[in-house]
C-alpha cells in the first residue's frame, strides 16, 4: 500500500522537522486499533510550501540533504534534486526533491510555490501528484500537530476494511472532540458543518475538516482542475466532489482535533465568506 501525505505549509518552522519525523516513523511502527496493518506499508511525505518567509522551506530542504548525505556515506544510491511539472493551479515548474531513507524506502518531497496559492490549490497539486506516481491513498492533514499524526494508521486500517472512496477524518461524529478551542470557534465551526451539510445534502458530520484520507481510483473519476476553492471551502467542495461528481462512498472515522501550540492559525474572515457563498454556488450546480 503506497500512501502520500499530503501537508500543505505556510511558516510552520517550529512545527515541520517534527512532523516530517513522526510520519515517517509510522512506516516502521504504524498499528491500526483492531491490530497490525496487513498490507505492506509505504508512507511518503509531501511538503507544498508557498514561499513561506520564515524559511519552511529551507528547514525541510536541509532535512532532506542530511539524509542524502548520510545515504551517500553507507554506499546508499539517491536522487538529486530535479525540476519537474506539477499542476498546482501556479507554479508549473515548482521545485521537486526526493530522498531515500538510509535504512528504509521512506521518501520526503517538496513542491515550492511562487506565492501564497492557497489551500486548495496546495492539495490539488498534490492530489496530481499522486496520480502522476502511482500512489494508491493519498491523506491531508495539517502541520501544526491539530491533527495527530499516530491516528493515521486508523485511518489505513478503515480504508482497508471498508475499502471505500474516502474517509473522512470527524471532530464531530458521535459527539465533540476539540481541545482547547474557545466556545465562540467551537460555536462558529460546528454551526458552519451544521449548515454546509443543510445546503449540500452531504451527510458527513465534518465536512470542513481537513484530516482526510482518498482512494486515488476515485480522485480520477472528479475534475481536480475545475475545483476553485482556495481556502478551507475547499474541504466542503472536495467532499461534495467526491460523493457527488465521483459517485464514491464514504466513512468516517472519529479524531481528536488539537488547538496549535505553535505558529499561527491561517483562519480570516475572507475565508469563513469564501466557505459560507461556496455551498451556495455547489448546491446550485455552480461548478466546473
Amino acid at each position: 500500500m503506497k500512501v502520500l501525505i499530503a501537508i500543505p505549509t505556510y511558516n510552520e518552522k517550529e512545527n515541520i522537522s517534527r512532523m516530517i519525523n513522526s510520519v515517517l516513523n509510522l512506516n516502521e511502527t504504524a498499528k491500526a486499533a483492531g491490530g497490525s496493518i496487513s498490507l505492506p506499508l509505504h508512507i511518503n511525505v509531501l511538503i507544498i510550501d508557498d514561499n513561506s518567509p520564515d524559511g519552511t522551506a529551507k528547514i525541510v530542504k536541509e532535512y532532506i540533504n542530511s539524509h542524502k548525505r548520510l545515504a551517500a556515506n553507507a554506499d546508499i544510491n539517491t536522487n538529486a534534486a530535479t525540476n519537474v511539472n506539477v499542476k498546482d493551479g501556479g507554479n508549473k515548474n515548482a521545485n521537486l526533491i526526493s530522498n531515500a531513507d538510509v535504512n528504509s524506502d521512506e521518501r520526503v518531497f517538496i513542491i515550492e510555490r511562487e506565492k501564497k496559492l492557497g489551500l486548495g490549490t496546495a492539495y490539488v497539486a498534490a492530489f496530481n501528484f499522486a496520480l502522476d506516481n502511482d500512489y494508491d491513498y493519498v491523506i491531508t492533514m495539517d502541520c501544526d500537530f491539530s491533527h495527530n499524526p499516530e491516528e493515521i494508521a486508523g485511518f489505513i486500517s478503515h480504508m482497508q476494511s471498508e475499502k471505500c472512496g474516502m474517509i473522512v477524518g470527524s471532530r464531530y461524529s458521535g459527539g465533540v472532540r476539540v481541545i482547547n478551542w474557545s466556545m465562540k470557534r467551537l460555536l462558529i465551526s460546528y454551526s458552519a458543518n451544521i449548515y454546509a451539510k443543510f445546503i449540500t445534502g452531504i451527510k458527513i458530520t465534518d465536512l470542513t475538516g481537513g484530516f482526510n484520507m482518498y482512494d486515488v481510483n476515485c480522485l480520477k473519476k472528479i475534475n481536480l482542475n475545475g475545483i476553485s476553492s482556495r481556502g478551507y471551502a475547499f474541504q466542503i467542495e472536495m467532499k461534495y466532489r467526491m460523493v457527488k461528481e465521483g459517485k464514491c462512498n464514504f466513512k468516517e472515522h472519529p479524531i481528536i482535533f488539537y488547538e496549535r501550540t505553535s505558529g499561527r492559525s491561517k483562519m480570516s474572515k475572507g475565508i469563513i465568506f469564501e466557505a459560507f457563498f461556496r455551498v451556495i454556488k455547489l448546491r446550485l450546480g455552480l461548478f466546473k
